[in-house]
């Protein structure tokens, strides 16, 4: 699965990656937003972290038809891949692996003060889960439909919903002293 592109397109503009600033794009999947991220922004630094080696060739093929020299593939699963890169100005999760509670409490951490924080989720299990970590986020239910042919005419083919969970991080976060 990819991000759709409406949906990347919405989830790029909450995450307003500017210059000089670093993004993680966390299960990266096809690689589609970092890389649309990277090319966007061309002086911002993007990791695009995927756990599954077989997605990670779709995102050097994607670099290869895309070029993005700004984006660097990290394979390897979150939260523990995220160890060694640099503390993100921005973030999207489009995957979880299973890890969404872990994801959202490293990057509480992680996240540098007013960096911003973007959630693709599908399952009304996740949405459930992210907002019970992330009380004071923004949540935006997507349905995008898109034409399609239908017997010389066009209609409207409805694609699946998702759930945009946007969260900024304060501008003097609360950091774990144990650090």
């Amino acid at each position: 699965m990819i991000t759709k592109r409406e949906i990347r397109l919405l989830s790029l503009a909450e995450l307003a990656v500017g210059p000089g600033e670093v993004l993680w794009d966390l299960g990266a999947g096809s690689g589609a937003v970092g890389i649309e991220a990277a090319r966007w922004q061309p002086a911002a630094t993007v990791y695009a972290i995927e756990r599954r080696a077989e997605l990670c060739a779709h995102i050097r093929e994607n670099l290869g038809r895309f070029a993005a020299p700004n984006l660097h593939l990290v394979e390897g699963a979150a939260p523990e891949a995220c160890a060694a890169l640099p503390d993100p100005d921005a973030v999207f999760v489009g995957g979880s692996g299973g890890q969404l509670a872990q994801i959202i409490a490293l990057l509480r951490q992680r996240l540098r003060p007013e960096g911003r924080l973007v959630l693709s989720l599908v399952t009304l299990e996740h949405l459930q889960a992210a907002c019970a970590v992330l009380p004071d986020a923004r949540v935006v239910q997507l349905q995008v439909s898109v034409d399609a042919p239908i017997q010389g005419m066009r209609r409207f083919q409805a694609q699946n919903p998702v759930f945009l969970v946007t969260w900024r991080q304060a501008r003097y976060p609360a950091r774990d002293r144990s650090r």
